[in-house]
């Protein structure tokens, strides 16, 4: 009776369309653990009150959504390397004297994610193009550069964001214009798409791809649809392809883990359960 029901969730606004629920749900039943996972809709302007208020309450660390993930990183009393590196926090833990310890694990699982479909994938096996220059693909190229990418070429309807993901982020970058985003893939490695575009609901995404070539790995990390035309279009080609459900996924075992004590699986179980919610 004495056990302490431990408490985690995610906060965000707006946050009903989380899937973190159901993700965290999940393992907290598969591994028998008295603890709850909540979405909450939190306002910018109430950040920092409720940053202070939920140690207090007894949560372990949240996960952190749009549109916070900048702004936390200004409240935090430590952020990892990563999380500074990006620019953005996806996971806070709080220490027992209510610290908070702010975290990016989106890079993490991106790559974790490639790995489970394409093993034998390297990001030392030629360029990286990454379509979109916003929180996402700040992530990814952390990651790409950090596993050895040669060039990550960066295109973005905007060319001023990738402008200044090079400025940040440094040599290896390439900025290749909007218009000009179908004619730098045939000596891809990886095709990586960060944006909205072919989101269900969203405008598709209008980029030639015919000089994609059948060695080019091509992910999306839109995952509703789970198949976007990006990855139809792909598959046709020849191209191994990546859904984007399995970042999503990746992403949250190590919070889950730092909060409740257990590293989750990330399996076709979990899959399943996230996609039936």
């Amino acid at each position: 009776m004495t056990d302490k029901v431990k408490l985690a969730g995610v906060i965000g606004q707006p946050i009903a369309h989380s899937r973190s629920p159901q993700l965290h749900g999940h393992w907290l039943k598969k591994y028998g653990i008295s603890g709850h996972y909540i979405p909450m809709d939190v306002a910018q302007s109430d950040l920092k009150t409720v940053l202070e208020t939920l140690p207090k309450m007894g949560f372990q660390g949240v996960n952190v959504t749009l549109p916070h993930k900048e702004a936390v990183l200004e409240l935090a009393d430590s952020v990892t390397d990563r999380a500074a590196l990006i620019g953005a926090a996806n996971t806070l833990t709080f220490t027992a004297d209510g610290r908070i310890q702010a975290d990016n694990t989106d890079g993490v699982g991106f790559l974790a994610n490639i790995r489970d479909y394409v093993p034998e994938w390297s990001a030392k096996s030629g360029p990286c193009v990454v379509f979109g220059a916003g929180g996402a693909s700040r992530a990814i190229i952390a990651a790409l550069s950090q596993a050895g990418a040669p060039v990550i070429r960066v295109t973005n309807r905007t060319r001023a964001r990738s402008d200044a993901l090079k400025d940040h982020f440094g040599a290896k970058i390439e900025v290749i214009d909007w218009v000009q985003a179908g004619n730098v893939l045939g000596d891809a490695s990886l095709l990586v798409n960060t944006t909205s575009l072919g989101m269900q609901g969203k405008s598709a995404l209008r980029v030639p791809l015919d000089g994609l070539r059948p060695e080019t790995v091509v992910t999306d990390i839109v995952y509703t649809p789970l198949e976007t035309e990006l990855l139809r279009t792909a598959k046709a080609i020849g191209c191994r392809t990546v859904d984007g459900l399995g970042m999503l996924l990746h992403q949250a075992a190590p919070g889950f883990e730092r909060w409740f004590g257990t590293a989750p699986e990330v399996d076709m179980e979990l899959r399943k359960a996230v996609l039936a919610s």
